[in-house]
């Protein structure tokens, strides 16, 4: 192994401009997240307590073994979405351990629209969902919701990913061992009420908890009948009559002390995939990031910076470092973690496509997980590119990621534009985890380019036409074309609409990488029938 020399001058003026923007863009995040985690109005969180029930993430954190070794699933999803405000989706998920099982605790926020799903709540599920079934992470369901908001309901019921979906997902992994457990802690309702009856095991809470297919009002429109929320669905007629619940629960505590109990009898070892070593903090301090990251994305630098910052002992043991040298990969370890990492150092031209591809058939035949670090403005273009092959070369390094079997996890450091977020590892590309920090920008390409490209066509367009199109109007078009791909680029706008698993502090980037790859090894995967063939 060799350590990664770095060639940082902290007393530069560009690292201490660069380290006061950033520093701006991480109080933003933290003011954001406050915000979001604080859940729904004084009033609705007053009238959740005087319940007696908890608050959503004192039900999280009194069932986690350890609140720091925890990762949270979309934070920011919802975030000014479509004109409206749904605090972290109305849904927690964060995933930790509890009674020593990696689990994913997928929790309904009560306080936030009575805890009913929208389309954006479905999502967030479905991907907590998916992670639990890559990860074979117990699925811990705290069930507090009104059940699908029927002005959603198209957006919600019918397609492959609706709330239908939920239910599917969950049998695939009780079917595969992966268990599946439910707390109804409030009402659980109408589609929602397969939740709990789908699960392995499932606790109800006294006098809060509610199970029915369809509440009183439903119930009295359809068929006159008239009852009340206890006789229809109560903690004592489902732990007793119905046999829907296998617990009664005096309260929330009593419910999540269960859930505890259950999962100490679930017979489970993680399996020893890696062959880990002793964490070695870096040699380099991590708040140098700040610094090093330009404010500008068109600006480069070394990521070697960056990775020096987050590899145990600063050490990597780079693969063709002088060839291809747009791309870095190689070898380290995070965390006591083996991983390959590949970083962006540039453009991807055919070299550092076809290096970046023979790097991950080294990482798939080792069966080593895979760190994709995505500063990305695509892939060369023009004429002496084309007539090389860029196009066959980018595809060949597509394809190994897209066919690689090991965990990948990608982090966007800075900007993730075109083809090289699919060639990175972006989210069509199934990382396990993906996350971003707080100056990244996502797009089919930056602002600036795509008002000149739109511009140009806009204005042959005019031209064929017999008309000319004054610099006024011109310089108008091209800003507002900015403007929107600026908007549209934002880490929040993303973060919101779940196109990454959340915004992280870049300090935060090591241990939640550490975190990560442990989560990963509870999968024991075989090793495609290949050997390793030289691009």
């Amino acid at each position: 192994m060799r350590t990664i020399k770095s060639n940082l001058n902290r007393k530069s003026s560009g690292f201490k401009k660069n380290y006061e923007a950033m520093k701006e863009l991480v109080s933003e995040l933290n003011k954001k997240k406050r915000l979001v985690k604080i859940g729904g109005s004084l009033d609705a969180r007053k009238k959740h307590i005087k319940r007696g029930k908890l608050l959503v993430r004192e039900r999280v954190k009194y069932l986690l073994d350890d609140e720091k070794n925890c990762v949270e699933i979309g934070c920011l999803a919802g975030l000014d979405l479509d004109k409206s405000d749904i605090p972290s989706a109305g849904l927690i998920s964060i995933i930790g351990k509890v009674s020593g099982r990696d689990s994913i605790i997928i929790a309904n926020d009560a306080t936030v629209k009575g805890g009913t799903y929208f389309p954006i709540t479905v999502k967030k599920h479905l991907r907590s969902l998916e992670i639990a079934r890559e990860n074979n992470l117990a699925c811990i369901h705290l069930v507090d919701s009104g059940g699908a908001n029927l002005q959603e309901q198209t957006g919600i019921f019918a397609d492959k990913d609706g709330f239908g979906r939920i239910f599917y997902e969950m049998a695939v992994m009780s079917s595969r061992g992966i268990p599946q457990i439910s707390a109804v802690l409030g009402s659980c309702t109408a589609g929602g009420a397969y939740i709990p009856a789908m699960s392995d095991q499932t606790i109800i809470v006294k006098d809060n908890g509610t199970i029915f297919l369809g509440g009183p009002h439903l119930v009295k429109a359809a068929t006159g009948e008239v009852s009340n929320s206890q006789e229809l669905g109560g903690a004592k007629l489902h732990s007793t009559l119905s046999g829907v619940a296998d617990y009664f629960a005096e309260n929330d505590y009593q419910a999540l002390d269960k859930i505890k109990s259950i999962l100490e009898f679930v017979n489970y070892t993680k399996p020893k995939n890696l062959a880990e070593k002793k964490s070695i903090n870096p040699k380099y301090d991590a708040k140098d990031i700040y610094g090093i990251v330009p404010t500008d994305l068109r600006e480069q630098y070394d990521v070697r910076e960056i990775i020096s910052r987050i590899v145990d002992n600063s050490e990597l043991e780079e693969f063709k470092k002088d060839y291809g040298t747009t791309l870095v990969t190689g070898f380290a370890y995070i965390m006591g973690f083996p991983v390959g990492i590949l970083a962006n150092n540039g453009v991807l031209f055919s070299e550092s496509s076809l290096k970046g591809a023979h790097f991950i058939q080294l990482c798939e035949q080792r069966r080593i997980p895979i760190i994709f670090l995505q500063n990305i403005s695509g892939f060369i273009i023009g004429k002496k590119f084309e007539e090389k092959g860029i196009a066959k070369d980018g595809a060949k390094l597509v394809n190994a990621v897209s066919t690689v079997t090991v965990p990948k996890i990608t982090i966007i450091i800075g900007g993730s534009f075109g083809a090289g977020n699919y060639a990175m590892c972006g989210r069509a590309y199934s990382p396990r985890f993906l996350f971003s920090w707080p100056n990244s920008k996502i797009s089919v390409m930056g602002g600036e380019i795509a008002a000149k490209v739109l511009a140009s066509v806009k204005e042959s367009q005019i031209s064929s036409s017999g008309k000319k199109w004054n610099e006024t109007e011109k310089n108008s078009f091209m800003n507002s074309i900015s403007q929107k791909f600026e908007k549209e680029g934002s880490p929040y706008y993303a973060s919101a609409r779940l196109w990454d698993d959340g915004i992280i502090d870049p300090l935060d980037t090591r241990i939640i990488l550490g975190n990560s790859l442990s989560f990963t090894q509870n999968i024991l995967k075989q090793r495609e029938n290949f050997g390793v063939f030289r691009m």
